[in-house]
């Protein structure tokens, strides 16, 4: 019998992006609820119990409730929003990072996708830590640039819209509080002693993003050791490292529609940068929720997945 799947919030970004992956795959039973219903709260915990995986593609304090709502032991969840992306009981979805966690997330009942900007950024310091490359109290950096999708329909709408705001025609640089909210996952996750310096830029290009974090490391050393790491972490297809860039600039949106990751490393002996480039809705989102299905239910872990 085919697993059944549920799609909790449809009609979001991520959700929508997350159906269209599913839609014409004919190794799941994906159960669709009425959409007049489909904010009916008996009608969605009838969809949630009945599911044998749900994505929760909701705000957070929804997805919060999403998860009481689930009443018995054989529904598997994962969890798009940050609610729980640092709570216990919880298994971060991010196999590559190692086959340990690749194992966990194929036998997990509750896996917390990833945030699009933590995605690049545990991309790149979580392997240098474990390889120690880099002390857990490293002192770090990152800017990351995504594409006006990331925002969800609201900023999408802003950005297409009739008559916008002229700012909007320029790059914007936002949580200049510090407080963003995929830091506690990039400290955590990463295992550092205090979270990064954290800029992130949404500038008037759909989708795509570059996460970059500067180091005072050799290239060649950073190039070997991480190609070394994700050649071994069981799938480099999903995560890959390159060895150059032809050209002096690197855009932002080359890997738009791709659910892999690329590094690339540039620099010198002395100073380097290290960029992860992928899609906010790709890896960064939708693709990599995907991928964490077809662990759990036993799939091929790229089956429906652009690479």
């Amino acid at each position: 019998m085919k697993p059944k799947v549920y799609i909790d919030g449809k009609e979001g970004t991520t959700g929508l992006q997350i159906y269209d992956r599913l839609a014409a795959r004919e190794d799941i039973d994906l159960i669709l609820i009425d959409e007049a219903k489909r904010k009916d709260p008996a009608e969605r915990k009838k969809f949630l119990n009945e599911a044998d995986l749900v994505f929760l593609c909701l705000p957070d304090a929804a997805a919060v409730e999403a998860v009481s709502l689930i009443e018995n032991g054989h529904t598997r969840v994962i969890d798009c929003s940050t609610a729980h992306r640092t709570a216990e009981g919880w298994t971060y979805g991010f196999p590559e990072l190692s086959a340990e966690r690749r194992e966990a997330i194929r036998t997990a009942k509750r896996v917390a996708n990833p945030g699009c900007h933590a995605t690049g950024f545990i991309s790149i310091v979580y392997p240098l830590v474990q390889m120690g490359l880099l002390p857990r109290d490293a002192a770090l950096s990152c800017f990351s640039l995504t594409g006006y999708s990331g925002g969800g329909k609201k900023m999408i709408a802003q950005y297409e819209g009739e008559g916008r705001d002229p700012e909007l025609d320029s790059p914007r640089i936002y949580g200049l509080n510090q407080a963003h909210k995929h830091l506690p996952e990039m400290q955590r996750v990463c295992g550092l002693t205090m979270p990064p310096v954290f800029s992130p830029i949404v500038a008037d290009y759909y989708k795509g993003m570059a996460t970059t974090v500067p180091l005072f490391l050799d290239r060649e050393t950073l190039l070997l050791a991480l190609t070394k790491y994700y050649q071994g972490s069981g799938n480099s297809r999903m995560v890959r490292v390159s060895v150059a860039w032809e050209g002096p600039i690197l855009p932002a949106n080359i890997l738009a529609g791709n659910d892999s990751l690329y590094l690339f490393v540039q620099g010198n002996h002395e100073r380097s940068t290290v960029t992860a480039l992928f899609d906010n809705l790709g890896k960064g989102a939708s693709g990599a929720a995907v991928q964490n299905m077809n662990l759990m239910l036993g799939f091929e872990e790229t089956a429906g997945l652009e690479l």
